[in-house]
């Protein structure tokens, strides 16, 4: 482009770009927003605020990936200054990557204690991460005046997730995504994790295939049930609401079908499944009506539902200190026939270790009632 060009663009821009840029998004055209600041930035005119600005230009326009790029530029030439690491904050959880999202967050609010709008993104994460807990305490800090006009739906969003009784799915997802890498190594070498193994144990006891079987493998992980299941199956299908769970599962080459889903509204890939399993899943659940419903729709006639739980003594159901829903027997028999299930097998077992001590739990065996 020759100087008389780049003078010409010069002049076509606002006296206050970074300001009009920021009157366009709140319009809602933030894609003019984008090349309005771009064409400032490339013409050397644009500073931090700029970069700040076409960040949020960028998320609001969903050009993630751009946008934590245009921001971890701006963040890593402003590094102790609060407003470029908080861009990046928000860039970060634009694009759903929540542990660098919150630790970018974290960084701005440690530059800028009094940021009301840090301590909102903070909140806006936690509750992202499916931690209601600690959502409320961000926002319980940010004083009513400097409180943005979204913040209380936030608060009732926050709360309605807390009062759930079911693990949050964007919780489930969050933990394992970030254990996904070394989970078999982490369950099997440090928990001793063995709740594959006991409901194979327990299908050879109560089942007795006479042919191959269609099987269903909830909260599949890494493949450890299909790779316990694999020689039943003549089609073996998983879902897990983690993706990169899914991802290692895939690696094994076990499964004909893996998909990311939440196991109470997943629909079957098959017509119809002989076996479904659900190993250290439904500790995730509190309420398992919906679970043990949608398993019963999946199920062939006479099919088996195995899973295992972990005990709770007396009568219904808890949340234990490490966030695992713990059962009673009794209420796991009633809503299995509830449900149109039969109980055939119910054994005590340890699927897991914590801290060194058995988690004390049950393996169960149920089969569709009303069929011949």
């Amino acid at each position: 482009m020759s100087s008389c060009s780049t003078m010409a663009s010069a002049r076509l821009l606002p006296d206050d770009p970074v300001g009009h840029a920021r009157a366009l998004i709140e319009q809602g055209r933030a894609g003019e927003a984008v090349s309005l600041l771009q064409a400032l930035i490339d013409e050397g005119r644009g500073g931090l605020l700029a970069r700040v600005t076409l960040t949020d230009a960028l998320i609001q326009s969903d050009e993630c990936a751009r946008s934590v790029e245009v921001a971890r530029e701006a963040a890593s030439l402003n590094p102790n200054i609060a407003v470029a690491v908080l861009a990046l904050g928000r860039a970060l959880l634009a694009a759903d990557a929540l542990p660098a999202a919150i630790a970018e967050i974290q960084r701005a609010l440690r530059l800028d204690p009094e940021s009301a709008e840090a301590r909102y993104q903070l909140g806006l994460a936690w509750l992202k991460a499916g931690e209601p807990d600690k959502a409320l305490a961000e926002f319980a800090l940010i004083a009513l005046d400097d409180a943005p006009p979204a913040m209380a739906a936030k608060i009732a969003e926050a709360e309605a997730m807390r009062a759930a009784q079911r693990s949050n799915a964007n919780y489930v997802q969050h933990l394992f995504d970030q254990f996904s890498a070394d989970y078999d190594a982490r369950m099997i070498g440090q928990l001793g994790y063995r709740a594959p193994s006991i409901l194979r144990e327990l299908t050879n006891l109560v089942v007795a295939p006479e042919r191959p079987l269609r099987i269903l493998d909830l909260g599949c992980g890494t493949g450890l049930g299909g790779m316990a299941f694999k020689d039943l199956a003549s089609r073996l299908d998983g879902i897990d609401l983690s993706p990169k769970m899914i991802e290692q599962a895939r690696a094994r080459g076990v499964y004909d079908s893996l998909a990311v889903a939440d196991i109470e509204t997943a629909q079957a890939s098959a017509s119809t499944y002989d076996l479904i399993l659900a190993a250290d899943t439904l500790v995730y659940f509190g309420d398992l009506e919906h679970v043990f419903a949608n398993a019963a729709r999946a199920l062939g006639p006479n099919g088996h539902f195995l899973f295992t739980v972990e005990r709770k003594e007396g009568k219904g159901f808890e949340l234990g200190p490490k966030r695992r829903w713990r059962h009673a027997e009794s209420y796991v028999r009633a809503e299995a026939q509830r449900a149109g299930f039969e109980v055939i097998g119910l054994l005590d077992c340890v699927p897991r270790h914590e801290a060194g001590q058995p988690v004390e739990g049950f393996a169960v065996a149920l089969r569709r009632k009303g069929e011949t």
